[in-house]
């Protein structure tokens, strides 16, 4: 066994098998578990997935939301186990890989348009 066979069977380990399937628009909700002193609760952060980046193990993406007027996006690690759930909201209808452009618009401008041909 040669070392990336090692690296990739430890790896195997640790990816998440009951992810769903997110798409760059999607609207989604990641419960993120936190530790408050001694105790751990789950907080949600819901926004658009503007970005997707990498496979495998080391996958992320990237949800923008508006929050008190202004803009905040956070990246998520989606096999860490401090993501406890991802749950789609709505399914955007998008023409763009990254949509970066979101950043430069405020308001009714950052309205995604909806798709219904995927299932939630």
């Amino acid at each position: 066994m040669n070392a990336e066979e090692i690296i990739r069977s430890i790896e195997s380990e640790q990816l998440k098998t009951d992810l769903p399937i997110v798409h760059v628009g999607d609207t989604v909700r990641v419960g993120v578990r936190i530790v408050e002193g001694g105790k751990e609760r789950i907080q949600p952060y819901e926004g658009i997935v503007i970005a997707k980046r990498n496979g495998g193990i080391n996958q992320t993406i990237t949800v923008r939301r508006i929050f008190q007027g202004v803009g905040v996006e956070r990246v998520f690690l989606l096999h860490s186990p401090r993501i406890a759930s991802i749950k789609i909201i709505r399914r955007g209808k998008v023409r763009r890989a990254k949509l970066y452009y979101l950043r430069d618009r405020v308001g009714k401008a950052t309205r995604v348009q909806q798709r219904f041909d995927r299932a939630l």
